[in-house]
Parts: structure tokens; C-alpha cells; sequence
């Protein structure tokens, strides 16, 4: 964040990686809505992005210019404008964008706000990862997957708009980490325990079964090292399915919203009005580190 000018800061994030669809299309509106999140988890609003992009000399320019489409479209839904960019030659397609967004330095929704007695709630069902890998391995249904698109698609604008209108001042997006590193990242910058109830967590459809089925993968395995194995995440009574998906690396997954209990009519307004599916998922108490129980 950089102050420009009393109340208006500018805000600057870069995300780039491997298509994980095989429509150039959708892989364009995915990477840009997932590059513009940080922008939507700090309460702020994208004014311009810069692609980039690396592109196998043999693949055709064709499904390029397609990727490029979603994001530009994308980034227009977002009230943004995409202002140039940079490709280079590589073995292995790769895109996202630089995105430049501002925020009023007065209402930022920051990762270290929380408080003992704020409540969790998440804006959009977690498992891209589950499915994304389910498609690679040509195991999900063209309706799962479609879903999976559709969620990773969405922008997190509306969800940022509506903490804003709720008066919150806690939030995160859900990406890489998948849900519990990043409630972890969010309790050990505020000081607190976060507590998730599992059976409240909301799930794309097919991701259960996959997660039953045992799917597994090099994102997932890393974040149980980094956050089970070395005890920032506390699991009581949580079975091998409900595992995989909580700590399911997400690609442009929700906001993770602490809602202090006053503000919580507020923010149910909010989201309805704005058509945000908005959940409690948890609460927060003092203490440390992350516990999800049943």
C-alpha cells in the first residue's frame, strides 16, 4: 500500500501461473479474477492491470488471443482496464497480471484485525484444487467442472463491497494456502485463535467425492507439512476427506471474512443486496493458532 493522497492509497499485487482448464477462455477470466482478489480481500477497487504471459513458440496464437479476451473482459467487469503487458517464449503456457487497484486507507480490510469474539465467514465454497486436479487426471463430470469454472470465475467484488457496507475491517482471500493456512495467516497477524466447524464449510459439488476418493497432490501434501505436521493447525476428530479439503490449495476461492457479532445483520444485508452467499464458518477466541473440529 502507498498513500497517494488523504484517503486514497494505492495497492499493488502480481499472480501468474499454468492454465488448470483447458479453455483458453476460461483459463484468461480465471487467472485475472484471481490476480485482482488481493485487491477485493484489502476492500479495495482494480483500476488497471498489466498481463503476463509465456507461450510456447508451437501452441496457437489463436487460444492465446482467447485467454487474453477473458482477462480484458474480466477486468472490465471489474470496472478496470487492462493497460498493456509482456510475453515471453516458454515451454509451458503461464499467465496472470499485475494488478493496480486503491483503497481508502480508513476502511482496509486487513489480515491482523481480528478479535476474540468475531465470527468467520467465507464467501465461496472451497475445492478448485480437488476438482482442478480431477479434471488434469480426466476423473470429473463436465457439470463439476463447470461449477468449479463458474466459482473461480466470480469476482470478489461484490463480497469486498458488502464487508465495506457492513463496516468490517478483517479480511483475507482464500488461494494457495487453502482455507486454514490462510485463517492461520489471519490469527497469527491478529494475535488469536480462529475456531472452523467443518460441517459448516461449504463445498463445490463433486469435490466430497474426490476428497473420499483420496486424491492427492504436491500443493495439498505441502500445505499439511507446513500447517498440520508443524502444529499451527490443530484437527479434533476430522476424517481423511474433510482433511484433503480443508487444506485444499484454492485458486481464486472467497474472502475470509471476521465479523464482530454486531456487524453480523449488517453484513447478511449486505451480501443479500449484492448477491453474495456469505457463511459462518467459525469464530475467533483468544489464544493461538487454528482448530477445526466437526
Amino acid at each position: 500500500m502507498y498513500l497517494v493522497a488523504p484517503g486514497v492509497a494505492v495497492v499493488e499485487t502480481v499472480d501468474f501461473f499454468p492454465p488448470i482448464v483447458d479453455d483458453a477462455y476460461a483459463s484468461g477470466q480465471i487467472a485475472a479474477a484471481n490476480a485482482m482478489s488481493d485487491v477485493y480481500a484489502m476492500g479495495g477497487e482494480v483500476l488497471f492491470a498489466l498481463n503476463v504471459a509465456a507461450w510456447p513458440e508451437d501452441a496457437p496464437t489463436s487460444a492465446l488471443e482467447r485467454l487474453f479476451l477473458g482477462a480484458v473482459e474480466k477486468v472490465s467487469e471489474a470496472g478496470g482496464v487492462v493497460a498493456g503487458g509482456h510475453t515471453i517464449i516458454d515451454r509451458e503456457p503461464k499467465f496472470g497480471q499485475c494488478v493496480t487497484g486503491r483503497v481508502d486507507p480508513e476502511r482496509m480490510l486487513l489480515k491482523r484485525n481480528l478479535r476474540p469474539g468475531d465470527e468467520i465467514w467465507l464467501t465461496k465454497p472451497i475445492g478448485t484444487g480437488i476438482l482442478t486436479t480431477a479434471h488434469k487426471r480426466q476423473l470429473i463430470s463436465p457439470e463439476d467442472l463447470a461449477s468449479a469454472v463458474a466459482s473461480m470465475a466470480a469476482l470478489n467484488r461484490a463480497a469486498a463491497q458488502a464487508a465495506l457496507d457492513a463496516g468490517l475491517h478483517a479480511a483475507t482471500d482464500v488461494t494457495g494456502f487453502g482455507l486454514v493456512g490462510h485463517a492461520h495467516e489471519m490469527a497469527e497477524r491478529s494475535g488469536v485463535r480462529v475456531r472452523i466447524a467443518a460441517s459448516a464449510v461449504p463445498v463445490l459439488p463433486g469435490a466430497r467425492a474426490h476428497a473420499e476418493a483420496g486424491i492427492d497432490f504436491g500443493g495439498m501434501r505441502r500445505n499439511r507439512e507446513h500447517f498440520v505436521d508443524k502444529g499451527l493447525v490443530t484437527l479434533e476428530r476430522i476424517d481423511e476427506p474433510t482433511t484433503l479439503l480443508v487444506l485444499d490449495p484454492q485458486t481464486s476461492g472467497g474472502l475470509l471474512l471476521g465479523v464482530p457479532a454486531a456487524h453480523r445483520d449488517a453484513l447478511e444485508r449486505a451480501c443479500a443486496s449484492r448477491g453474495v452467499g456469505a457463511v459462518r464458518i467459525g469464530d475467533v477466541v483468544e489464544g493461538a493458532g487454528v482448530t477445526v473440529t466437526p
